[in-house]
């Protein structure tokens, strides 16, 4: 279930890419190295043509939106560029964005692309972490943001412990066996149909809950568990974590 705070980062950050469309970069900003865009060229708009009189106008067949272009995936396949041959169209890049674009620009594709999706990584958690941390760790341990390890270790090594904390989270589902890590977890950002139930050896209940309030709830999960399982409770962290 997609985090409500996720959708407004994509707004907030949506609207500020926008903010910065028309200002052209100089390439000093290692920020901004080679992020420089065309501008987008919409189809040419038809005049009306004419219909004769004796014949009726026929209506037009709509046709369903092209799909939007999904941003690069870091992790495309394919042979990639060396690292000593990426360089952007305009400016250079710094010695960490170069670092983090290290196989990570299959050929032929402009690197900035590339940079630009790890950037926008770093944005959305530094918005998560201003808004509420224990999202952030959540948007990270359930995939919502991904490349989150990648992006945090190259490009804002500032959000390290987020990323620290999610290796030790549970998202939402069935977790069992050695996966299963015993101590003291509270919910982050549950819904209100946020349930759990913790069983051990043959299926047997060890405990189980259920809360309609939309606040954090803690629970144990002890050594004899076997089975956790989560249902709309997003992600639980280890208690005693957070900064």
């Amino acid at each position: 279930m997609r985090n409500p705070f996720l959708a407004c980062a994509a707004v907030v950050l949506t609207a500020a890419a926008l903010a910065a469309c028309g200002s052209s970069a100089d390439g000093n900003d290692p920020e901004a190295a080679g992020a420089q865009r065309p501008a987008a060229s919409g189809p040419a708009v038809p005049g009306p043509s004419a219909t004769p009189a004796s014949e009726p106008a026929t209506p037009p067949t709509e046709e369903p939106p092209a799909p939007e272009a999904s941003a690069p995936a870091a992790t495309a396949e394919g042979p990639k560029t060396p690292v000593d041959e990426i360089t952007p169209a305009t400016g250079t890049f710094t010695k960490k964005q170069k670092e983090y674009l290290k196989d990570r620009v299959p050929k032929g594709m402009d690197p900035a692309a590339v940079l630009q999706t790890g950037q926008e990584t770093c944005d959305k958690l530094r918005y998560l972490v201003k808004a509420d941390r224990d999202t952030a760790v959540g948007a990270i341990v359930t995939g919502e943001i991904p490349d989150a390890k990648d992006a945090v270790a190259g490009l804002c090594t500032q959000h390290q412990a987020l990323v620290d904390e999610a290796a030790y989270a549970y998202p939402d589902g069935k977790h069992s066996g050695k996966k299963l890590r015993p101590g003291l977890y509270r919910s982050a950002s549950p819904t209100t149909d946020c349930s759990w139930q913790i069983a051990g050896a043959g299926g047997k209940e060890l405990a189980s809950g259920a809360s309609d309030t939309g606040k954090s709830r803690k629970i144990t999960i002890p050594d004899s568990a076997v089975t956790f399982t989560s249902t709309g409770c997003y992600a639980w962290l280890p208690e005693g974590a957070a900064g």
